[in-house]
């Protein structure tokens, strides 16, 4: 049933291109149609009579937002967990959480660095999911990012402790 409908719909569209006549009439009146006329001509449809718009760019202002951001001093600030806080999770899981301060309308990225190491792809917002850390003591950075990836505030690291229960 599926090859027999896409067979008819590749018939249907090879009908669908038609053929396009002109003609003038009486009155001097310019006419197209897909039904030959007396005295019509066919007209070749090339790619360059096809109507093509090609609209502008739209102006951004990134680099006024960017010098914006770099103009004021900004402050990202780890909520959870606190400083040298113990997590207990035997799968290694948990969040962590980070704040920007003056909030900023525009539009900006977040990055956790885990011992140095981003963990993940920068992203909007502050909450991070950890999943399967290794127990042990962590130092938490977060960076906040301009549009092009430049770091335009961090956080001051942040010491925690991961405990996972010894399997037996």
């Amino acid at each position: 049933m599926r090859s027999l409908t896409l067979i008819g719909l590749v018939l249907f569209s090879m009908l669908a291109q038609a053929t396009v006549y002109k003609w003038v009439d009486k009155d001097g009146k310019v006419h197209y149609s897909d039904e030959p006329q007396p005295n019509a001509q066919v007209v070749e449809l090339k790619e360059k009579t096809l109507n093509q718009i090609a609209l502008p760019l739209p102006k951004t202002d990134s680099n006024n937002a960017n010098q914006a951001i770099e103009s004021i001093q900004y402050k990202v600030n780890i909520t959870s967990p606190a400083e040298e806080e113990t997590v207990r999770d035997n799968n290694g899981d948990f969040d962590v959480v980070a704040t920007i301060t003056p909030e900023l309308k525009s539009q900006y990225l977040m990055v956790l660095k885990l011992d140095g190491t981003p963990v993940g792809q920068p992203q909007i917002g502050g909450t991070f999911k950890l999943k399967n850390i290794d127990r042990g003591e962590h130092t938490l950075v977060v960076d906040a990012l301009t549009q092009n990836g430049k770091v335009f505030a961090s956080s001051s690291p942040r010491k925690i402790f991961l405990h996972q229960a010894a399997k037996r």
